[in-house]
Order: structure tokens, then C-alpha cells, then sequence
């Protein structure tokens, strides 16, 4: 079985569309969706009902819960707060009924998917560097884990002695003896120096995964925000995906 992973979409609605047909072409059965449709920009309501109609697992990210009135969004920056007033008032009934029904973790197979962090899914903790993978490593019981959340593609290693690596390559090839936490990238606010959207594919049987980047129209996205005078941060670091 193939499968695509999307996640932190952010109302980015022309990158997502243009992921979506890249999937098409890929031959995979299934889409799952790691958190985060809402927040930062200008479509939440398109794009939630686009991934309640694509996606089979649905999680929640932390901007879709605060969208939610779940969650202060004191934790925010100045620049995310604004975003999330705007969207809070954007949100339809219909988005946020939809968005009721997301999970905080899932399983499939032989994966274990989450926003954020597996250990306490809701304190939304980033997995940065390899201490903190360190750490997640023991929270899961599954040989991998799939997450979101820090729109950073990465993969981090644990070999059959507990040391911890790092890995950016675009395609993995996963090891029986060892253990995985991959970061599947952003659809809509990447933030790894590259503009163009990430989502991952992974073949269960061959066991590997591989990212996939995908170009979309920027300009007409920064354009559409700057009419919904959303932050200008947030409208320029598409440009350079940072």
C-alpha cells in the first residue's frame, strides 16, 4: 500500500489544491492528515472541506484547536494571534463542525500519527533537535512515528543501541532494527528555505518514504491575504519559505 502524509496546510488553499493533483499522479490509496488546515492564511474554509473530503485520518494541530476556542492563543506570537482572530471570524459553523470530528493521534498499520508529539499530543511540544527526539522516541511504542507541526521535512534515527540521528534526504529506506520520527513537511507554510509545498509518500511494502515538493502560485496567495490584511510577516515568508 502507498500513502500520502499532508500536514500544516494553514489556509493555504492554492497549495493545496496543487498537492492534491500531485497525489493524484502518485497511485496511492489512501491520504492522511497530520494537523493544522486552518491558521495563518486566507481560505480555512475551502481547505477544511477539501481535506474532510480527500483525507481518511484527520488530526487536529493546535491552530485548528485555538480556532476552535479550545485553547488560549496566549502561547502565540503577536503575529500568529492576529491570524488566528481573523480566521476565528472567518470560520464557518459548518468548518468548525467538520473540524469536531479530527482525532489528536492516530494509528495505521503499523504507524503512529500526531500533530505534534506522541507523548502528551495537547502540550503541542516542537521535536526540533535529536534531545528532543530522544525523548519522543520512548513515548511511542511503534517503529515510527509520523509527525507535523514544525513544517521542518526531517527524520530522526534511533539505532538498536539508542543513539540518535538526523537525516534531511528525500527518499528513506527504513531499517527493521531501527526507529523513526519523520517530519512530513507543510503543504502550506514551509519553513525549511524551500517555497514550494512537502508532503511524503510512503510505500508500506517496500518500507520507505519518500518527500515530494510541488510548486503553486505563491503571488496569487500573498495577493488574496493582503486583501484579507492579514500580516505582511506571514505574506512574505512564503516567498522564501521561511
Amino acid at each position: 500500500m502507498k500513502f500520502a502524509l499532508i500536514s500544516d496546510i494553514h489556509g493555504n488553499l492554492e497549495a493545496l489544491q496543487k498537492v492534491l493533483r500531485d497525489i493524484e499522479t502518485q497511485g496511492v490509496e489512501k491520504i492522511h492528515f497530520l494537523g493544522d488546515v486552518v491558521g495563518y492564511g486566507c481560505n480555512p474554509n475551502e481547505c477544511v472541506k477539501l481535506v474532510n473530503q480527500h483525507c481518511d485520518i484527520k488530526l487536529l494541530g493546535n491552530h485548528d484547536y485555538a480556532a476552535m476556542g479550545l485553547e488560549s492563543t496566549s502561547s502565540f506570537n503577536q503575529i500568529a494571534q492576529t491570524s488566528m482572530q481573523w480566521t476565528q471570524s472567518n470560520l464557518k459553523k459548518k468548518s468548525l463542525e467538520i473540524l469536531a470530528d479530527f482525532e489528536m493521534q492516530s494509528k495505521f498499520l503499523d504507524y503512529n500519527l500526531v500533530h505534534a508529539a506522541p507523548g502528551r499530543p495537547e502540550d503541542w511540544n516542537y521535536i526540533l533537535n535529536k534531545e528532543q527526539a530522544s525523548e519522543e522516541f520512548e513515548n511511542f511504542p511503534e517503529s515510527i512515528c509520523f509527525v507535523g507541526h514544525s513544517h521542518l521535512p526531517t527524520i530522526f534515527i534511533q539505532d538498536a543501541d539508542g543513539m540518535i540521528s538526523q537525516s534531511s534526504r528525500q527518499k528513506m529506506q527504513f531499517s527493521k532494527d531501527k526507529r523513526y520520527i519523520v517530519n512530513v513537511g507543510s503543504v502550506g507554510q514551509p519553513r525549511d528555505n524551500d517555497p514550494r509545498s512537502c508532503y511524503l509518500i510512503v510505500n508500506h511494502e517496500a518500507g520507505e518514504c519518500e518527500y515530494r515538493r510541488v510548486e503553486y502560485d505563491i503571488q496569487k496567495v500573498q495577493e488574496k491575504m493582503r486583501k484579507a490584511l492579514l500580516p505582511e510577516f506571514l505574506i512574505e515568508r512564503l516567498s522564501v519559505g521561511k
